[in-house]
């Protein structure tokens, strides 16, 4: 079996790869593990194989690791859906949110984060696949929301992130990670500063590289597969 190290070797030379295709420069693109589910354990494993990026989709389990792994310096990022009695927590321990979609979640984290804190950095999901079942915005709605949100005194708007529905099909991977690049352009013409598209995971990175993406979230390709059913109190 392959190590946590080798895989994550592996998935960043297949990263540079994209990148040199995509014509950008070697290392633009940050690799985002996705840690949901494993071990403090494997976290440690990671960091010691170079990873400094986390992303954790369930708040209380995300705590605990966090408790354990004190001596690292790890910056940790929340990519789940985010429910009203979990701001605080998240803003009090995370450095990104990933998945901001609705005005009223964004004002609860911006009140939560302590002052001793630096600004949260915030990105906008983006549901541009149009699937009722998937979380995020309508692109037609994500000018107000951004607005809103960048007036808010604790949260940095970083850009957008979205999850695409899954498919095998190249050509078709690439048009939702388009999508997301031509209305971040969209928004930075209206006088947003725009740097950040958190896209693309363990089965289609290569593809939203091609297309701008800045930050891929990877999980299974690095940690091996999930448990198919998750435990409620993980939230």
């Amino acid at each position: 079996m392959t190590s946590i190290s080798e895989r994550l070797q592996a998935i960043r030379e297949a990263m540079h790869k994209a990148e040199r295709e995509a014509g950008r420069p070697e290392g633009e693109v940050h690799l985002l593990a996705v840690s949901k589910t494993k071990p403090a354990a494997d976290i440690r494993a990671a960091h010691a194989a170079g990873q400094a990026r986390f992303g954790e989709n369930y708040v209380q389990e995300a705590l605990g690791k966090m408790a354990e792994l004190t001596d690292l310096p790890l910056e940790w990022h929340f990519i789940g859906p985010i429910q009203s009695n979990k701001t605080r927590p998240i803003a009090e321990h995370f450095h990104w949110v990933h998945g901001i979609d609705r005005l009223k979640i964004a004002q609860r984290l911006s009140d939560a984060r302590p002052d001793t804190l630096p600004p949260l950095q915030v990105c906008i999901e983006v549901n541009v696949s149009g699937e009722a079942s998937k979380e995020g915005v309508a692109p037609g709605e994500v000018l107000e929301l951004a607005r809103a949100i960048a007036g808010l005194p604790r949260l940095r708007l970083r850009g957008l992130m979205t999850i695409p529905a899954p498919t095998r099909d190249i050509a078709l991977q690439h048009q939702p990670f388009r999508m997301l690049r031509e209305l971040q352009a969209t928004l930075n013409q209206q006088g947003f500063a725009l740097d950040t598209l958190s896209m693309g995971m363990s089965e289609d990175f290569p593809a939203a590289i091609a297309e701008g993406a800045t930050i891929v979230r990877v999980g299974s390709a690095i940690f091996g597969a999930r448990p198919a059913k998750l435990k409620e109190d993980l939230s």
